[in-house]
């Protein structure tokens, strides 16, 4: 086995693969928080997310016996959830802009202190993202996945990832200074 995870997280999955519904809600529990925030991310419908997270971690029990340990049992699990919510987005037809969409407007990148911005509204104006933007966004920049990576998961073109990023973070950029200004107005 890998130094990736302790004895304990090794006796806590052989319990869970022997149907334990104890160590089954354990590791839920160690994981579930994390994992909803990712989803959260990819899919801002709170409903749809809990659906989603519920569905990943049927198949993470599913295939707890296929965990070999190369990575964190976390890794591990955060991977079939991002599986799952991609899954989601792919039968919900979630469209995304090709590099032809000659309206995706650029912003300059100008130096802004968003040191006044919250998380909460940074996660806010990451939600109100169109649907398309929110999922790259997210892959990009929350999880580090390659535009690569992104346009094959999606099953779009690399160059329509990138465009998918490049108009996110304009966007955000726009709502988060929008945010700031009114702060800073209050």
């Amino acid at each position: 086995m890998s130094e990736y995870y302790s004895k304990e997280d090794r006796q806590l999955i052989k319990r869970c693969i022997a149907q334990d519904r104890h160590a089954q809600r354990l590791l839920y529990s160690r994981y579930a928080q994390a994992m909803y925030h990712t989803v959260i991310r990819m899919i801002p419908n709170q409903m749809d997310a809990e659906d989603v997270l519920q569905e990943a971690f049927l198949n993470v029990f599913k295939k707890l016996d296929a965990f070999h340990g190369d990575a964190s049992i976390g890794a591990w699990i955060k991977r079939i959830v991002i599986n799952a919510a991609l899954n989601f987005i792919r039968k919900n037809r979630i469209s995304y802009l090709s590099l032809e969409d000659k309206w995706v407007e650029e912003v300059a990148e100008e130096q802004q202190d968003y040191s006044q911005v919250s998380t909460t509204q940074i996660h806010e104006a990451i939600k109100a993202l169109p649907d398309g933007c929110r999922t790259v966004f997210s892959l990009y920049q929350l999880e580090g996945y390659r535009h690569r990576e992104i346009a094959e998961i999606l099953d779009i073109t690399e160059s329509t990832s990138k465009t998918q990023y490049r108009r996110a973070k304009n966007m955000l950029q726009q709502q988060l200074k929008k945010k700031l200004v009114k702060r800073l107005a209050e």
